[in-house]
């Protein structure tokens, strides 16, 4: 490989290591190379010796970016669960919770992508968004349409995010005029949607960007027949990933106990039909008895944390930590339009309020334990593991995306803290007013870009090593 087919990074670094740390680093290089992977990383470098480190790497020629002071770059977001359909309804219905929302605000819009030409412009719009609000990998539920979601599946490959797209399966316990016509013609939809997606090209690497995945809606829109199909199709292929929703809201879960009275739990239901495993997303989570707890840990299915759309549709607070706690893979949503912003950002900072309120309903109970998660707060080092590399695991591409290590895909956004990004909410850190320098400079930066960033301070998002949104793009 020539030295010129490389790119490298040069300036502040932030990794997430584990659920309780996260690396800075001063002065790094990080070099990409024409597949969009990562080939190496070196910390500590001086302006003086960056020409010697890319000779000794053998590179000389390699494209160098420079970040500038108030800038830093860490991995892209991943946003497991979202509903591509829905960010028309952005900031709408929040006056109900999540069955009555469903009936009066979701399905009237979700219906009106039996449309192509209004599904093609719509979610042009919708991924694009969510790429500049700095998410490289997401989750995507569509409609219960083909041929709108497989312009779905087209638009995101176009535009370069990694992906998971699904086509909704539900056949009954929906509006008359939002429902699929049978089992089997739901199940023939899904085929044609994985066959479609697979017929996508592949990234530079080989990797496909953009992947099918089974998406039942939720048990209750699902017959036996559907999900026994679906399950069916699983296990034939255990590449296939599966989203789906869970304990979201306590009405929603005495309905799903009604219509599947022969299983122990809403995730038995799942777990029955063979779709609880390994590459399963499961969505919100609430409610879960001790019981589903155990048999989510022991299929090793990921969580989808969504507390934005939680506190908004009123269905309560997910004990995230006491996942955490069984070794659960965590990952956060947005779960627009339940949540009213296509930002993880919002998500990391409505992440923390959760875990404070439950925090504070067990204060004085003496059930803190050192080294747990359960009934505390998380810390910053949790927060940014679950925008990343939780995710990342949820989604089974911890291999791939997740932390900026070599091996791994360039899968990255460049953050801008300063005043010229143009959020009045960021108070610049290098505008004289604070004391910090050095690495706790650049935590100060990381904290703020956290809980007082939005798109404005993401210059610039690159998946598989290509540069694919942000502010400059």
């Amino acid at each position: 490989m020539s030295s010129s087919s490389y790119t490298v990074f040069y300036g502040s670094l932030v990794n997430p290591e584990t659920l309780t740390s996260y690396e800075t680093s001063l002065n790094t290089l990080v070099a990409v190379n024409s597949h969009g992977i990562i080939d190496w990383v070196v910390r500590d470098v001086s302006d003086a010796l960056v020409q010697t480190t890319l000779l000794e790497k053998g590179c000389p020629d390699a494209e160098v970016v420079d970040l500038k002071d108030g800038q830093f770059i860490m991995p892209g977001f991943v946003d497991t669960h979202t509903h591509a359909p829905q960010l028309p309804n952005i900031g709408s219905g929040h006056q109900y919770e999540l069955l009555e929302w469903l009936k009066h605000v979701t399905f009237p819009m979700e219906a009106k992508f039996c449309d192509v030409e209004f599904a093609r412009k719509t979610y042009s719009s919708v991924v694009h968004r969510i790429i500049n609000h700095g998410t490289t990998t997401c989750c995507y539920y569509g409609t219960l349409h083909l041929d709108a979601t497989k312009e779905l599946a087209n638009i995101v490959h176009s535009l370069g995010q990694r992906a998971f797209v699904g086509k909704c399966n539900m056949d009954r316990n929906s509006e008359p005029y939002y429902v699929e016509p049978s089992w089997q013609s739901s199940v023939d939809d899904t085929k044609a949607l994985i066959s479609h997606i697979r017929t996508l090209e592949s990234g530079s690497s080989g990797i496909p960007l953009v992947k099918p995945i089974l998406t039942p809606r939720f048990a209750i829109s699902c017959s036996s027949p559907l999900l026994s199909s679906l399950g069916e199709m699983a296990t034939a292929d255990p590449s296939l990933h599966i989203q789906t929703h869970i304990s979201e809201n306590l009405s929603e879960i005495e309905f799903t106990k009604q219509l599947f009275p022969e299983c122990k739990s809403y995730a038995d239901v799942y777990d029955s039909y063979g779709l609880l495993r390994d590459n399963t997303v499961l969505a919100h989570a609430v409610h879960l008895s001790k019981d589903e707890i155990e048999l989510i840990a022991n299929r090793k299915a990921g969580i989808s944390h969504c507390p934005t759309s939680n506190f908004n549709l009123n269905s309560g607070v997910a004990p995230i930590g006491k996942y955490l706690d069984r070794g659960i893979k965590v990952g956060l949503g947005t779960d627009v339009s339940g949540g009213f912003s296509p930002s993880i950002l919002n998500s990391i900072q409505n992440a923390s309020i959760a875990s404070k309120v439950i925090a504070m309903q067990n204060r004085g109970q003496n059930n803190y334990e050192s080294g747990k998660f359960a009934n505390s707060q998380l810390s910053i080092a949790t927060l940014l593991y679950l925008a990343t590399l939780g995710g990342a695991q949820v989604c089974a591409l911890d291999h791939v995306v997740g932390s900026l290590v070599p091996g791994k895909s360039f899968d990255a956004i460049i953050v801008d803290v300063r005043n010229t990004a143009g959020n009045p909410a960021m108070w610049d850190i290098n505008a004289g007013t604070h004391d910090l320098k050095d690495h706790d400079a650049l935590e100060g930066m990381l904290q703020r870009f956290l809980f007082c960033g939005d798109d404005r301070n993401i210059s610039d998002v690159f998946v598989q090593g290509r540069r694919i949104g942000g502010r400059n793009y």
